[in-house]
């Protein structure tokens, strides 16, 4: 099994922080008793600039959750489209070929899915086997991932695609002046980011072998590990007003209580230790989330630096995140062949998902 190619779609209007932060000050001026907490808790999150699915001035017109929900089905079949599409090409697979397609998001609803909605626009084939999946939030590119692993292990001469689309900036809620919500004001951006992924059996295009991008990773092993009685830790609470943020302190605790036994155990079945791991592909869930996984994973700073770069330069895309940072990994910081390789993420549940990879 083998990660061939990531595409990647995020929206064409990028603000950096400081004109989010500007519009947030004008926004909550007569409600919020203290803006230098806002300040503060923007500039702690290291994010230099976000893309938003929509134009900054578009947001206050949207009144009700429906009009952000429809905006989430519009701008998504959009970036969607368009992520699923560029991994396709860099991967040489026709859209024809897809045997599966996994479509994660936690930002928006829509029946039909947004993956059924997007048969007809990219041609996909009639008996294309579709497995949406919502409400698995920031671990649901890493799981992903897994399932389409598990697809072509079962399939070994398919192709499964994951495509994953997180439009954060709409599930925004305005009259919220929780530190929840002040946090995830500042730290969630939009983008869409998609995987192909090939079984043993179907040898490489062309295209694949030689293209970049292609030719990546082999997938040799998965985990999912879930925490009992840990509900509570992150999530939506869901009201007639949209998806109001959960988001504990608890969530940097988490990845320094479980995350160092959970990769040390998956690493021991396979004969490995940390020290054997040459590329760490995680999830940026925060500045504090990052620095409690290199302390739980006793991890020199560069180690992760792909990981923060991609929190400074577009924030925490959900989902999305750890896809792109996969990307730029592929891209940009292949290690050597037959390099071990970890891709990981944490989220609601709560929950880690690990994936192994052969470079």
């Amino acid at each position: 099994m083998r990660l061939a190619a990531v595409g990647r779609a995020l929206p064409p209007h990028y603000y950096d922080q400081e004109q989010l932060l500007a519009a947030f000050r004008e926004h909550w001026a007569q409600e919020h008793y203290n803006p230098g907490r806002l300040d503060r808790l923007h500039r702690n999150v290291m994010v230099g600039g976000r893309h938003l699915a929509l134009p900054l001035d578009e947001y206050s017109r949207l009144e009700t959750w429906g009009q952000a929900n429809d905006a989430w089905i519009r701008v998504g079949l959009e970036v969607g489209a368009a992520a699923l599409t560029d991994a396709l090409e860099r991967a040489g697979v026709d859209a024809g070929d897809l045997g599966a397609l996994i479509t994660v998001s936690v930002t928006g609803l829509a029946t039909p899915s947004l993956d059924a909605r997007l048969m007809n626009r990219l041609s996909l084939p009639a008996g294309l086997r579709r497995m949406p999946i919502f409400g698995l939030g920031c671990v649901a590119g890493a799981a992903g991932i897994s399932r389409a692993a598990d697809y072509v292990k079962a399939y070994p001469d398919q192709v499964a695609a994951l495509l994953s689309v997180e439009l954060c900036s709409l599930t925004l809620q305005r009259q919220d002046l929780s530190i929840p919500n002040l946090i995830a004001s500042g730290l969630f951006g939009d983008g869409a980011a998609a995987v192909v992924v090939t079984g043993n059996g179907r040898a490489a295009s062309g295209r694949a072998a030689s293209g970049r991008g292609g030719a990546g990773p082999e997938v040799v092993a998965t985990r999912s590990v879930f925490y009992p009685d840990t509900e509570e830790v992150m999530g939506w609470n869901i009201s007639e007003r949209g998806f109001g943020i959960v988001l504990s302190a608890d969530v940097p605790k988490m990845a320094r209580d479980y995350l160092c036994r959970d990769v040390d155990r998956f690493l021991a079945d396979h004969d490995l230790e940390r020290r054997d791991v040459a590329s760490w592909v995680c999830h940026p869930g925060g500045p504090k989330v990052l620095e409690a996984m290199q302390e739980a994973l006793e991890l020199e700073p560069e180690a992760l630096a792909v990981t923060w770069k991609s929190l400074r330069e577009v924030g925490n895309l959900s989902s999305t995140s750890v896809l792109l940072v996969l990307r730029d990994t592929m891209d940009h910081h292949r290690p050597p062949p037959g390099s071990w390789g970890l891709l990981l993420a944490m989220g609601p549940g709560f929950c880690s998902e690990l994936v192994l990879l052969r470079w």
